[in-house]
């Protein structure tokens, strides 16, 4: 079912990071991706920037297996209940991460005009030391980290098809993550956030 012959740590100061290139065999997250992007109930949500309304950068979707919103850069979800494929992703996961998740935000990036800015997943519903377990399927992203106060600590990746970041400890606490824009022509990108909602 999954591939463990390739595990990455990141080697972050001030934090923790785990990437398993390969988690999920290639045909299975070809399925995973067809099936996510017609089941998964997308939406566009506006955000405020410097006073300004704008569409946010891509289309998300909030899933959990419990009522409780989530909040991030003024925007609140209302979660819908976990589908049949996101348990299965759940299940899957919950096993190395050693962690029942609660809740998953998904993104879809449809180009490479959709991108997610500079942030930390630190929202006080996450608690201290949150973990997030990242999947993505689909077109392969640039995933930039930086630290938030050493300014030669910083990270560029590229986060593949089938594959899974684990981001735990102080990561969020210390570190700034994002998927840049590019003007490269990219196809279609799901990703799934894994966290639990305290």
């Amino acid at each position: 079912m999954m591939l463990f012959n390739e595990t990455i740590n990141l080697q972050l100061e001030d934090g923790e990071a785990i990437y398993y290139p390969a988690y999920f065999k290639k045909t299975e997250a070809d399925t995973y991706f067809k099936t996510l992007l017609k089941t998964i109930t997308w939406q566009q949500d506006t955000i405020k920037l410097f006073g300004k309304t704008h569409l946010q950068p891509r289309l998300t979707a909030l899933y959990a297996n419990n009522s409780k919103a989530y909040s991030y850069s003024n925007i609140t979800m209302h979660p819908k209940a976990f589908t049949k494929e996101l348990l299965h992703i759940k299940q899957h996961i919950e096993t190395i991460c050693n962690t029942h998740f609660t809740t998953c935000l998904a993104n879809l990036y449809r180009d490479g005009k959709d991108s997610n800015g500079w942030h930390a997943d630190n929202e006080k519903e996450l608690g201290n030391q949150p973990i997030i377990a990242s999947v993505s399927f689909g077109a392969e992203r640039a995933f930039h980290l930086k630290h938030k106060t050493k300014k030669d600590q910083k990270l560029k990746m590229t986060l593949q098809h089938g594959s899974l970041l684990i981001m735990k400890g102080y990561t969020q606490e210390n570190w700034l993550h994002q998927i840049p824009k590019t003007k490269k022509k990219v196809a279609e990108r799901v990703n799934l956030t894994f966290r639990i909602i305290t």
